[in-house]
C-alpha cells in the first residue's frame, strides 16, 4: 500500500468539493526580512512600525503579497502539483491585515471544471480562502489552473464555467480598521504623488530592472512551501528548465512599481491576472503600470487606485501589451489588475 501522494489530477476534482490544505504556517518577522531581501520592496507601511502607527495601525503588518504567497503555497499540493500552468486570478480581496505571529491556513472550493479537447488535461477553478488562528478570513481569491489528467482520453465531466466579476467593486474594498492618512508623511514614504495627482489612462514606466536568479527563485518558492514540480524538477519540462513561480514575478514587479507608485501602499483587491508567458532564470524583469480607475473608500482621506501592473522581460520600448490578434506579446510575463490604497 503506497503512502506517498502523487497529487490530484483532473479526474480527482468535483464541483462543490472543499479541500482543507495541510500544514498551517506561523509567520514571523524573519519572513518579512527575507521577503525584503528577495525583492526591492520599499513601501513604507510594510517597512516601518512607526510609519504604520502614524497611519493609525498598531504596527507594520506583513506585506500583502507575503500573505498571498503563504496562502497560495498551502494550496499547491492539492490544486497545482500536477499543473501545466496557472492561468489566472479573479475576485481577490484582502480582508484583514496579517501580523507577525499570525498562523495562516487555507481551504479551497472547486467552482468550475472543463476538460480540454486534447483529452490530456483540463481547467480547474477554485475559490481559496486564507484564515488566521482565530478562523478569520484574511484573504480570498479565485484562480484557475490547467491540470494534467491521470489517464488521457477518459470520460469528460460536464463543463461548469463559473461566472466571475470583472472587477472588485470599490464599495467591496475593505480598509483595515484604524487606517487613516491624516498625518501621512510623503517625505518618509518616498514620493509626493497622491491620488489626485494620477489620471485614468496614465502610463508609468517604473524604469528599473532586476535579473531573475535561480538561487533566489528557489529560496522564495521554498519559503512559500510551494511544491509545484515545474518549479523544482528540471526533468518535469521538455525543455529541461525550471519555471519561475509566477508569484515571484508578481512580487518583483510590485516592488519595482515603487518608483512612480510609492504611495500605493496596500494591495486590497485583485481584479484579474494572467501569467502571459513563462519566466526563466536569466530573464531581466521590468515593469510598467496603467491607471485604470480611481475611487473613494468609506474612510475619508483614504482613496483607492486601480492599476494594471505589467511585467516584461528584456528591453521593451513603449507600453505594447498584445498583438493585432489580441495575443500577449512574447515579452509580456504578467498582466495584473489590482486595487491599492493611497492617500487622497
Amino acid at each position: 500500500m503506497t503512502k506517498t501522494n502523487p497529487g490530484r489530477f483532473f479526474e480527482d476534482y468535483a464541483i462543490g468539493q472543499v479541500i482543507r490544505h495541510a500544514v498551517p504556517r506561523t509567520l514571523a518577522e524573519g519572513e518579512r526580512a527575507l521577503y525584503h531581501a528577495l525583492y526591492p520592496a520599499r513601501h513604507a507601511l510594510y517597512s516601518s512600525d512607526e510609519f504604520a502607527i502614524s497611519c493609525g495601525l498598531d504596527g507594520s503588518p506583513m506585506d500583502d503579497l507575503l500573505a498571498f504567497h503563504t496562502v497560495f503555497g498551502k494550496t499547491v499540493p492539492d490544486v497545482s502539483l500536477n499543473a501545466v500552468a496557472n492561468l489566472g486570478y479573479a475576485e481577490g480581496r484582502w480582508l484583514l491585515p496579517v501580523w507577525p505571529g499570525d498562523t495562516l491556513r487555507a481551504e479551497s472550493e472547486v467552482i468550475g471544471l472543463k476538460q480540454n479537447s486534447n483529452g490530456k488535461s483540463g481547467v480547474v477553478w477554485v475559490r481559496t480562502r486564507g484564515l488566521n488562528q482565530q478562523d478569520e478570513v484574511v484573504l480570498e481569491y479565485v484562480r484557475w489552473v490547467m491540470v494534467r489528467r491521470r489517464e488521457e482520453g477518459g470520460d469528460a465531466p460536464e463543463p461548469v464555467l463559473p461566472t466571475l466579476s470583472g472587477t472588485v467593486a470599490p464599495q467591496d474594498i475593505v480598509v483595515p480598521e484604524g487606517l487613516n492618512f491624516d498625518a501621512y508623511n510623503t517625505d518618509l514614504a518616498g514620493e509626493t504623488h497622491r491620488l489626485g495627482d494620477y489620471t485614468v489612462g496614465e502610463l508609468i514606466d517604473h524604469v528599473d530592472g532586476v535579473t531573475i536568479e535561480e538561487a533566489e527563485h528557489m529560496l522564495a518558492t521554498r519559503l512559500w512551501q510551494n511544491t509545484a514540480k515545474v518549479h523544482f524538477d528540471a526533468t518535469n519540462r521538455d525543455d529541461g528548465r525550471r519555471l519561475i513561480y509566477g508569484g515571484h514575478v508578481i512580487s518583483m514587479a510590485r516592488a519595482l512599481s515603487f518608483n512612480g507608485l510609492a504611495n500605493a501602499q496596500m494591495i486590497v483587491a485583485l481584479n484579474a491576472g494572467a501569467h502571459a508567458n513563462p519566466c526563466f532564470a536569466g530573464d531581466t524583469v521590468r515593469a510598467w503600470s496603467e491607471v485604470l480607475d480611481k475611487a473613494p473608500t468609506a474612510v475619508p482621506g483614504v482613496g483607492a487606485i486601480r492599476l494594471r501592473l505589467v511585467a516584461t522581460k528584456g528591453r521593451v520600448d513603449g507600453f505594447a501589451l498584445k498583438d493585432a490578434a489580441g495575443r500577449y506579446l512574447p515579452e509580456i510575463l504578467l498582466d495584473l489588475d489590482y486595487w491599492a490604497l493611497m492617500p487622497e
